[in-house]
């Protein structure tokens, strides 16, 4: 029915509960999904009331609840309540340490361990594995959130901790598609710019992104490549979505975009909004929980397409016989693996 579909946006609160004008916000414009911060997370019994406030307020008991755990510096939920997982490039130094076989192990039970724990409160999404191929100058923020700098063992992990993720309910995003690794800035604070040719772009940044493409849902890049075009990032870029993200990497998942509000783009919250979804976003993400930005950004989106609510159901199916775990056994393997 008109007006039953729900906006293509995902938004940020500002902390703990929501407030009376989050509450009317949500009611009134109905986005598809809420993603969290460590300022919203307190303890495991108020997440979870607040995400079954956000999906009552909403009207959608399948709405996307997101948060980045991805382990190590970016991690929301934190002690003592929660484990503090380890950052990617840990499950690398356990490759050459060990083998990449027990590395892809931990890898998998260690986001078995962060999926149980967010599926207990209602969370189905989880922003991670970061699939970026980083290069010697790049911005640090990237790092050792990468896995790795070999291809195959990007791949091979990345498809581990989706797996694991999997497993227990939870959906992956990959990130940040169609790569962020050789940014030589940070895009929370500007506009990276990469000139290397379309070449080698395709056969090394784009190519774990292309191993993974059956994932069901990405996230974009604000960057600007050159070759592609030089004149928009890839989350505002009609080009770089259809002819890279689309057909080379073949990626027919939910796209989400990355944070509208970080300095990497420009314009209105309003025009970004727009232009993320008009270039082939399927959904528009604004985190900082800012009210007023928040209302600019839904003046700039619509509801969600006939495309992309199908491919939200694609998502969704493939979590919907999820598996229960035996933390300790689980916890204690995964020790095991990560004892030098």
């Amino acid at each position: 029915m008109p007006g039953d579909t729900p906006l293509a946006a995902i938004f940020g609160c500002a902390g703990h509960k929501f407030t009376n004008d989050e509450k009317k916000f949500f009611a009134e414009r109905r986005p598809m999904g809420l993603i969290l911060f460590e300022r919203n997370c307190a303890e495991p019994n108020q997440v979870q009331d607040l995400v079954s406030e956000f999906r009552e307020l909403v009207g959608l008991q399948d709405s996307l609840v997101l948060i980045d755990q991805e382990g190590g510096r970016v991690t929301r939920l934190k002690p003592p309540h929660w484990r503090h997982p380890p950052a990617g490039g840990a499950f690398v130094e356990l490759a050459a340490l060990k083998s990449l076989s027990e590395a892809d192990e931990a890898a998998r039970l260690n986001a078995n361990l962060i999926g149980d724990e967010l599926i207990d409160m209602g969370i189905n999404v989880d922003c991670t594995p970061v699939l970026d191929l980083p290069q010697p100058d790049a911005d640090p923020i990237i790092g050792d959130r990468a896995l790795g700098t070999d291809i195959d063992m990007i791949s091979a992990l990345g498809r581990a901790v989706c797996d694991g993720l999997l497993d227990v309910g939870v959906l992956p995003v990959i990130k940040h598609i169609p790569g962020h690794g050789r940014a030589t800035v940070d895009s929370h604070k500007a506009l990276p710019r990469v000139d290397t040719p379309l070449a080698e772009l395709i056969e090394q940044d784009f190519d774990p992104f292309y191993r993974l493409s059956d994932l069901p849902v990405a996230m974009t890049a604000h960057v600007i490549y050159e070759a592609i075009d030089p004149h928009a990032p890839v989350t505002t870029s009609p080009t770089a979505i259809h002819d890279i993200v689309r057909e080379q990497i073949e990626f027919d998942g939910l796209l989400l975009s990355d944070d509208l509000s970080m300095k990497a783009l420009s314009g209105s919250m309003t025009q970004r909004a727009a232009a993320c979804l008009d270039a082939g976003c399927d959904i528009a993400l604004h985190c900082n929980g800012d009210i007023s930005e928040m209302i600019a950004v839904a003046d700039g989106v619509r509801e969600m397409s006939f495309e992309a609510l199908n491919r939200w159901e694609t998502a969704l199916n493939l979590i919907s016989s999820p598996k229960r775990i035996d933390k300790a056994m689980e916890l204690e393997r995964l020790e095991e693996l990560m004892a030098g």
